[in-house]
């Protein structure tokens, strides 16, 4: 599945951006350094993690699922990677071998993974890749693209970043609409201050006040089409069929 394409909207519309200097030949150089540098001066942590992820939850350390990147402006379609983290749920099932709700499989251990956003340290590997870059709108579900206007899956003209204004402006205390429209937002003026403000914001908010990632009493945050149902803005056949077209997509 690794770089598969795919067109989600079905539709003969090319999303296009002109972007600026800085976002087509500064950026990558600044992602390769820091992330190398990181990965260097943090190895030791990279260890001491994927052993308590070991101990505490078994095999396998990490966990990987694929993520929509960016389009290909030749194409007009996203390519899907795998983006990588510290798993922090466990494989607790019940008596039929279903797995057990979100909130029962993420325990004490894996909520201090992401309250800390010590779960996201593989990303790093995505962005030497050149798959995500560190700021950036945060790669989202294939089943919550599927529900993205054109005008929303704009945000796919820029990388996924292991940061983005919406993180540092609510992350999931907020909409889907708002952190959707922070990320338009931010694709309207990529720079090298306002990246540097949100990779600073976001090591604020992560490790300083360790703010978390959990959307009221849930474990996780509702997917994109789960929100939409629930605020009544699908129908539930339309819910379904959306749901039916991201497994396609994901076979492809």
């Amino acid at each position: 599945m690794e770089q598969t394409q795919f067109d989600v909207a079905k539709t003969h519309i090319r999303l296009e951006r002109k972007c600026g200097f800085y976002e087509l030949y500064i950026k990558r150089l600044i992602d390769i350094v820091c992330s190398v540098a990181a990965i260097v001066a943090f190895g030791w942590l990279y260890v001491v993690v994927a052993v308590l992820v070991r101990v505490k939850l078994g095999s396998p350390v990490l966990f990987k699922q694929p993520r929509p990147g960016k389009i290909d402006p030749r194409t007009g379609c996203e390519k899907i990677f795998y983006m990588y983290k510290f798993r922090s749920m466990s494989d607790e099932r019940d008596e039929n071998g279903n797995l057990l709700p979100d909130e029962v499989r993420l325990g004490k251990f894996g909520k201090v993974l992401r309250s800390t956003s010590l779960d996201e340290l593989p990303e790093v590997f995505n962005i030497v890749r050149g798959e995500m870059t560190l700021v950036g709108p945060r790669p989202q579900l294939v089943r919550d693209l599927v529900f993205m206007t054109d005008e929303q899956r704009m945000r796919h003209t820029a990388k996924p970043g292991l940061s983005g204004l919406a993180q540092v402006n609510g992350r999931n205390d907020i909409s889907w609409e708002e952190k959707l429209s922070w990320d338009l937002k931010y694709i309207e003026k990529v720079s090298f201050f306002g990246d540097v403000k949100i990779i600073f914001q976001t090591v604020m908010k992560a490790f300083i006040r360790q703010e978390g990632i959990t959307d009221g009493d849930m474990a996780t945050a509702y997917d994109y089409g789960d929100w939409l149902l629930k605020e009544g803005k699908v129908t539930k056949e339309e819910y379904l069929g959306k749901q039916e077209e991201a497994k396609k997509l994901l076979k492809e």
